[in-house]
């Protein structure tokens, strides 16, 4: 094994949501969610791809999010359905810090490209006569790749801040999923420099994908408040109402679940549920109920299959 541990633990045994038996009734309200989070998430990706008059640079990056949170859900999800159903909780210490990697690697590109859309929003918004020379199709291509990129190298660093821990005789995990902070306390070795660097490259990541939300948002706003009409400023809150609730309910979660103390809580369960299993069923259902130009394109791609079918 490449883990410098001290003991010979090979699997890692996770408590789930509860100890309680009765709590496998839950396994039908997960599987709900992660079917609904795939069908939405497809079927915004298919929609997309279908309907010319949605080939535009804010739906470019929307139908990426729809495949990140399809990866995101499916890192976590099917090994709490399975887990569900299981007297034994357990995972290779491979597998554990495979999922911290694809964990930090989705949740990671999600957060750089929410910046991304904040940007476009900000364009469309601010500097509509400009709007098509600053976000250009290649500028959109770079900037996803560079999202995939730095998230990577970010997800690297982290791993490694596990790959060196050396565990002794504690083996459990008092989460549903594997996640560095619940890492961490079965460690027998040193943390405080894992832990520093983990608060770091957090803050570092958080902070560099926040504050071009913010700044974005602060001259959002102060451009729709310019705007004499009031059908004007509805118009114009509507076009990024939809990535603002995303937002909050993205970095809301995240922020909490990795800044605030482990503490095996509640809250540390359903800040993680609420990031990496609500939050990517519902983000179909924000950019669909609260767009209209979603809503058209489901009607005429719906009208070209009933005319096929005639």
């Amino acid at each position: 094994m490449a883990l410098r541990n001290h003991s010979t633990i090979t699997e890692l045994i996770l408590t789930g949501l509860s100890d309680d038996p009765h709590i496998q009734v839950l396994f039908v309200l997960f599987l709900v969610i992660y079917l609904l989070t795939v069908m939405g998430n497809l079927t915004m990706l298919l929609l997309i791809r279908a309907d010319s008059h949605l080939h535009t640079p804010m739906y470019f990056f929307l139908s990426n999010l729809s495949f990140l949170d399809l990866c995101f859900s499916s890192v976590t999800v099917p090994k709490l359905l399975k887990d569900l159903l299981s007297e034994k909780k357990t995972i290779s210490v491979e597998g554990c810090l495979a999922q911290v990697f694809f964990v930090f690697i989705t949740a990671g590109t999600e957060a750089f490209l929410l910046s991304m859309m904040a940007y476009d929003r900000y364009a469309a918004i601010c500097h509509p006569l400009l709007y098509s020379q600053l976000m250009s199709t290649q500028l959109c291509v770079k900037l996803i790749l560079a999202s995939w990129g730095l998230a990577s190298l970010n997800s690297v660093v982290i791993v490694l801040l596990a790959v060196n821990l050396d565990f002794c005789e504690a083996q459990t995990i008092h989460h549903y999923t594997c996640e560095l902070p619940s890492l961490f306390p079965l460690s027998c070795s040193d943390i405080s420099i894992n832990i520093d660097i983990l608060i770091c490259s957090i803050l570092l990541h958080g902070l560099g994908t926040f504050l071009p939300v913010f700044f974005s948002y602060a001259c959002i706003v102060s451009t729709i408040l310019s705007i004499t009409s009031t059908t004007g400023r509805s118009k114009a809150f509507s076009t990024c109402s939809s990535h603002l609730i995303a937002v909050i309910l993205f970095f809301g979660s995240g922020l909490i679940r990795y800044l605030m103390p482990t503490s095996s809580s509640s809250l540390d369960l359903l800040s993680s549920l609420q990031y990496s299993a609500v939050t990517p069923m519902l983000n179909p259902l924000i950019y669909s109920l609260k767009n209209m130009e979603v809503k058209a394109a489901v009607k005429r791609t719906l009208g070209k299959y009933l005319q096929y079918f005639k």
